[in-house]
């Protein structure tokens, strides 16, 4: 279980280096592991301004995690219009927005329950 939580916890560190690299902003982990039924342990949420930003996060966060960690997301999702892209690595799931989709469909807001850190940014 503690080496799960090791490789978690560098897969999450590998994703806000890759957020932070392209400017990403508002970065927030929910964390829903004392949440039942969930499909995941972690989200990171963040936003770009323009579907330009986004998938250079997107782009940015698979290079950090894959040059560090030679790990792949097993799926993403959304970059046809890099409104909202997905990015599944199991146990965490990486959603990047753009700003008034973020404020649209409020993912902290419908998960509520989850522990949530701010990750405080230099942008």
């Amino acid at each position: 279980m503690q080496k799960k939580q090791a490789e978690t916890d560098q897969l999450i560190t590998q994703i806000i280096r890759g957020i932070e690299d392209v400017k990403g902003n508002d970065i927030e982990i929910l964390d829903l592991r004392d949440i039942e039924n969930t499909v995941c342990d972690y989200f990171i949420i963040c936003n770009g301004t323009s579907n330009t930003q986004v998938n250079a996060i997107v782009n940015s966060v698979q290079k950090s995690v894959s040059k560090a960690l030679k790990e792949k997301p097993w799926h993403v999702e959304g970059s046809d219009n890099a409104e909202w892209i997905l990015m599944d690595y199991v146990h965490v799931v990486v959603h990047v927005f753009q700003k008034h989709i973020r404020d649209f469909y409020d993912i902290e807001g419908l998960w509520g329950d989850a522990k949530s850190v701010k990750i405080e940014t230099t942008n």
